[in-house]
């Protein structure tokens, strides 16, 4: 892996790789045997950050991040519990990502729910995350050239190469295919969010 650790503020580390396999990997390893000394992890598409209790912590938690051998992309999906997801595949663009892929509606339907979806990080807004797959790219699909300006909550879409449900009615461009009763995001919960970085989701259709 390459990988590149800078600092960021006074107390966090930044590790840059090249791919989201890379990041998945990293975040995994880093998850399972913390640092000493670091308090949080927030991944992103290429990105790492550290937050660390202090800066005398720092050169520490450096070390042990270049001498981490980060788990396969395929060896941090063999263990975990895995989130099932019940989906309607109505959505208003399934014939667009048909159109897109060049598959029909019903291998759509099978391509989503025949594979184990990792949150790879998180972003947007609360309760959202980017779903990587476990390799599939036949989903793979641009965003919408013109965002919608209301996506109801529980709209389950794609774009690029991630899946992802949005928690909240909001503005969006992800190609929908279909929608979820599930309640991703309640302050009463701990944690709130279903969709946790490292958190596995297989989808069911219904």
């Amino acid at each position: 892996m390459t990988r590149t650790v800078r600092p960021c503020g006074d107390t966090g580390l930044l590790v840059e790789v090249e791919t989201l396999p890379e990041v998945l990997a990293l975040h995994a390893a880093l998850a399972a045997a913390p640092p000493e000394g670091v308090v949080d992890l927030v991944p992103a598409a290429r990105t790492v950050l550290l937050r660390v209790r202090s800066a005398a912590d720092l050169p520490a938690v450096a070390a042990d991040v270049w001498a981490r051998e980060p788990a396969s992309s395929t060896a941090r999906e063999a263990d975990g519990e895995v989130t099932e997801i019940a989906v309607t595949y109505d959505g208003e663009d399934l014939d667009d990502v048909v159109a897109h892929t060049g598959l029909s509606r019903e291998d759509v339907v099978a391509a989503h729910t025949g594979q184990v979806w990792t949150v790879a990080f998180a972003g947007f807004t609360p309760g959202f995350g980017y779903l990587a797959s476990d390799g599939d790219d036949r989903l793979h699909v641009p965003r919408r050239t013109s965002s919608r300006t209301r996506v109801p909550a529980g709209a389950v879409g794609l774009a690029g190469e991630f899946s992802g449900i949005y928690p909240r009615e909001s503005p969006g461009g992800w190609q929908l295919i279909g929608r979820t009763e599930h309640v991703l995001w309640d302050l009463d919960r701990d944690p709130p969010a279903v969709l946790v970085p490292g958190a596995r989701i297989r989808f069911r259709a219904t």
